[in-house]
């Protein structure tokens, strides 16, 4: 697997004090995607460039979440989120990133060529035995799964479930604000008195003025639990109770999503995800 070693340690954030314009996604540039500028790769970095993989997976209709269309389940905010966060992350640091972004299944012998992976919305996930053991391998050869965007306890349950199949004498174990990954780059700690919680833009705009940002009664309260090696490098992070990937996915549709959730909360932390992930 290429971990882009060196990549890394010449990374720089180019986060700067108006790091961000907010615009609304039809006046940004039109294209095929949606939006989103595509910038050239240089010759030099054609195979060490950062690429954003998104997981393939099934789901099973007697649980809850959603399933294989793509309008939910493992395509949730598919292709905005991952083309936003791709081109946000190639525009605010020195990393060299892949414009397009790929899909894979567990089982695609590709995959250990990427040492990051992104999972969305596992409400309903179900593995096949041999995407059990093609995750197994890929995570202890020194992959990285960040899981993303499920919300309550039935939704956990059936997470914790499955990725038990994967890591049976693994237990995951609760972050708080105090660790690396919340002060990497960006020192969230600093902004954020706990960890945050991001809704998707409709919850935030009904919860405005009330402050609400859960999306069912039983998700009030953010997650962010990791499963580690016996060299306590981590391996999967998962992200409960809240949701990443709309505010990247969102970013263009209203300014005050953008400015309370996209630009203080959803970037800075994914971005600390990825360089976390790229050097430990």
């Amino acid at each position: 697997m290429r971990m882009l070693c060196w990549l890394v340690l010449t990374l720089q954030v180019v986060w700067g004090q108006d790091r961000f314009r907010w615009e609304r996604s039809s006046e940004r540039w039109r294209s095929h995607r949606g939006g989103v500028p595509r910038w050239e790769e240089a010759p030099v970095f054609e195979r060490d460039v950062f690429t954003f993989v998104r997981v393939i997976y099934r789901s099973d209709s007697r649980r809850s979440g959603r399933g294989w269309g793509r309008g939910g389940g493992c395509w949730t905010d598919y292709p905005d989120s991952d083309l936003n966060f791709s081109f946000r992350l190639q525009q605010l640091t020195a990393l060299k990133v892949d414009p397009e972004g790929i899909q894979l299944e567990l089982t695609d012998p590709r995959l250990f060529d990427y040492p990051f992976i992104y999972m969305v919305e596992p409400g309903r996930l179900l593995f096949r035995e041999s995407e059990v053991k093609a995750l197994r391998d890929y995570l202890t050869g020194g992959g990285f799964l960040m899981v993303d965007d499920f919300w309550g306890e039935d939704e956990w349950d059936n997470f914790y479930h499955e990725i038990k199949r994967v890591f049976p004498d693994r237990e995951p174990i609760d972050l708080t604000m105090e660790h690396p990954i919340f002060n990497l780059v960006f020192p969230l700690n600093e902004t954020l008195d706990k960890v945050p919680q991001i809704p998707s833009i409709r919850q935030a705009q009904r919860g405005r003025y009330e402050g609400r940002t859960w999306e069912r009664w039983d998700a009030q309260e953010p997650h962010y639990r990791v499963i580690q090696n016996d060299q306590g490098r981590i391996m999967v992070m998962i992200c409960h109770n809240t949701d990443l990937g709309d505010g990247w996915e969102r970013e263009g549709e209203d300014e005050w999503y953008f400015r309370e959730f996209s630009e203080k909360k959803a970037y800075p932390l994914g971005i600390n995800i990825i360089l976390y992930a790229m050097t430990h």
